[in-house]
């Protein structure tokens, strides 16, 4: 029994340090730069600038297919397998794509530039600037999965619907937290929002 008790302090301890890095790390880590322009009860309208992204495109929409098979090649350029043999930063969140087939992207680092950046090993990786755009975007926590993605997905079309706000068919799923992270998970549903949304938008602020 004392055994017993012994192994399970072990794995509690283990798990409160895995735990208090992964804390540690997001708190270091580099992010997707936006400014919040307007919340509302269930979403927030954001700025975001030109970002470069590391993209790969993947045949499946299915989220636990798609994310761990993006998540591999894309973890695997950043972390060396490159022709340079360059470890990169980890950046955050991970950005998908939704739709019929699913575009996993990790942001680059601003230091890096397209020309800079070491070529990939894999074809399947391209390099990706993604412009300045204005989203709508509605938070919710714990672990993601297909259901979840497209229940906000929907209610955050409801509520852009009932304020009047018109949006395009980009939608994107960004994941902020590696799997094994249990505490203050964040996942985030965004959507490109249309030009004449944008023109009402600056009239009403």
């Amino acid at each position: 029994m004392k055994t017993l008790f012994l192994l399970l302090g072990v794995i509690l301890i283990a798990f409160v340090l895995v735990q208090l890095f992964a804390m540690k790390g997001q708190r270091n880590i580099e992010t997707y730069p936006y400014v919040v322009q307007k919340k509302y009860d269930l979403f927030e309208i954001r700025n975001y600038e030109a970002t470069l992204f590391t993209t790969v495109k993947l045949a499946t929409k299915k989220y636990k297919e798609s994310s761990s098979k993006g998540f591999s090649l894309l973890a695997g350029y950043i972390f060396g397998n490159n022709k340079r043999n360059e470890k990169i930063a980890m950046t955050s969140p991970v950005a998908m794509t939704i739709e019929d087939s699913v575009t996993m992207m990790f942001m680059v680092p601003k230091k890096f530039k397209k020309e800079t950046l070491p070529q990939p090993n894999q074809l399947q990786i391209e390099f990706k600037e993604e412009p300045a755009k204005t989203v709508a975007a509605i938070v919710f926590d714990g672990w993601a999965n297909d259901e979840k993605i497209e229940k906000y997905k929907e209610k955050l079309k409801a509520a852009l619907d009932a304020e009047g706000i018109t949006y395009t068919n980009r939608f994107y799923f960004l994941g902020y937290n590696a799997p094994y992270e249990v505490f203050n998970r964040k996942n985030e549903v965004i959507v490109e929002l249309r030009d004449e949304a944008l023109d009402l938008l600056k009239t009403t602020n």
